[in-house]
């Protein structure tokens, strides 16, 4: 009778749990900042504006043309500069710097590793992102790993959203960091 008895409450606290909504827990950001960042690529004619380079290439490492229809294999490295508004010709607050790999056979994706390096009169220091880049959608996260300075110990995320492109040479992102960890 007292296994009985046991099974039937055990199945009764089963029953109430898994009636009970999983609602998570929701974040508010600490601190936010909206950010620009424009990427000028090398294509073997623009030496003077360009602000990133394929460094790494299949295709008989011809560094100045993109790997198949979807880049597969491509390593870029890049040193962009960052507006607070979506002109190029803005004055700049800082630079992106760091890498994007073409990591996908079959669709345009790509890993990031960069860092905003912010010197302004709002903001000095770092923040460091990395994290996946499916690019063929409208908006996707990446984590902020860390910081310096205004930033020091900061983590959270950042929608990244691309906000033009002209063909391979030209695109701008516009970043929305959020920390949710401000120390």
């Amino acid at each position: 009778m007292g296994a009985k008895f046991s099974l039937c409450v055990f199945l009764m606290l089963v029953a109430i749990c898994s009636a009970i909504p999983n609602k998570r827990k929701q974040y508010t950001p600490c601190k936010h900042l909206a950010l620009y960042f424009h990427d000028i690529i090398y294509n073997g004619n623009n030496a003077a504006n360009a602000t990133s380079a394929i460094v790494a290439a299949p295709e008989g490492a011809n560094l100045t043309k993109l790997a198949g229809q979807f880049h597969f294999g491509n390593i870029a490295v890049f040193d962009d500069p960052i507006t607070l508004d979506n002109n190029l010709h803005s004055k700049p607050v800082g630079r992106a710097q760091g890498f994007y790999i073409y990591d996908t056979k079959n669709t345009f994706t790509s890993w990031l590793g960069f860092t905003f390096v912010l010197n302004s009169t709002d903001y000095q220091g770092t923040i460091t992102f990395a994290g996946a880049d499916p690019i063929m959608q409208k908006s996707r996260d990446i984590s902020i790993t860390g910081g310096t300075g205004d930033f020091f110990m900061h983590r959270g995320i950042a929608t990244i959203m691309t906000d033009a492109f002209e063909g391979e040479v030209y695109f701008r992102l516009h970043v929305d960091i959020k920390f949710h960890e401000c120390w």
